[in-house]
Parts: structure tokens; sequence; C-alpha cells
């Protein structure tokens, strides 16, 4: 296990589509656990490959207290939309308000090669819409309806300290 240099944007990595994962294998076993420990460090909620360098289909979300592995996730469905604010760890400093939909279901493949089905709501189906978007070299500035000020942000984190 080891923690990665977060890309940051622009790096034509970030803006490409990844290559799909042909073999799961120890070298994407160490790739999942890298992912982890980069996502931890960085007190981020989900990290995909290309953010660390790695041009292929993987990535990862915190849902509570399980991480969601995807390798090769497809989305199946997705349903609603809602506006919410969104950061990423490639783009240092930079919170704005995107669209995304409100339910997500996935297929993907875990580290052990099983394929799996996960349904997922609100910020759960944000999360892991925004790391496959990664995945498809869309980035979350694209799909921004506006940029946060810093005093939004601040408002915003002052409110959620107090509930």
């Amino acid at each position: 296990m080891a923690i990665k240099e977060v890309v940051k944007n622009p790096a034509n990595i970030l803006s490409k589509k990844t290559r799909e994962v042909e073999v799961i294998d120890e070298n994407i076993i160490q790739l999942l656990d890298d992912l982890y420990d980069t996502m931890v460090e960085n007190d981020g909620v989900g990290i995909a490959a290309p953010q660390i360098n790695v041009d292929l289909r993987v990535a990862i979300v915190e849902l509570g207290e399980d991480i969601l592995e995807m390798i090769n996730p497809i989305v199946l469905e997705t349903r609603g939309e809602e506006e919410d604010v969104e950061g990423c760890l490639s783009f240092p400093d930079l919170f704005g308000m995107v669209k995304r939909p409100t339910y997500v279901k996935i297929e993907a493949s875990d580290r052990e090669g099983r394929i799996y089905e996960l349904e997922a709501e609100d910020f759960e189906a944000r999360c892991i819409l925004h790391e496959i978007d990664h995945l498809d070299g869309v980035l979350f500035d694209s799909k921004m309806t506006r940029v946060l000020t810093e005093e939004e942000l601040e408002e915003l984190y002052a409110d959620v300290e107090e509930e």
C-alpha cells in the first residue's frame, strides 16, 4: 500500500476515457489499496485511477463505513436530478454546484472478480457518478452550473458543523 500523488487539472490523463481492466490480478488489488490510502490521506470520499496517473477503469467511493470498489463500472440506470456542491481532489480549492441524478444503479466487479449490481441514492449516487465520470474523462468543472465563493463555502461548512 502506498500514498500516491494526486494528478491535478490540467493533465491529459484526466480528460481521456480509461482502458478496461482485462485481468484482476495482484496489480489491480495493489491499485485498489493505493487508491484507498491516497483517498484517506487527502480527505476524499472517492478517487479514480486516472487521479493517480493510472489509465484503468478502477475507482473507489466511501459509503459510510464501507468502501465501494468499482472495476469496469457500468451505469445501468439513473433517475431524478438535484443540484448540490461538489469538489474534486484534482481541483484543489474549486467547489461548485453540479446537477446529477439522485439515483444510480451500476454494475461492476470487485477485487475477487465477482460482478455485482449496486443501487445508490442522493450523496452516494453523486459520489459514484463523479468517479465514473473520471473514468470516462469527464471532469466535474464541465458540469458546474456555478463556482462557489469562499464566503459561500464558509457558510456551508458552518451550517454542517451546527447540525
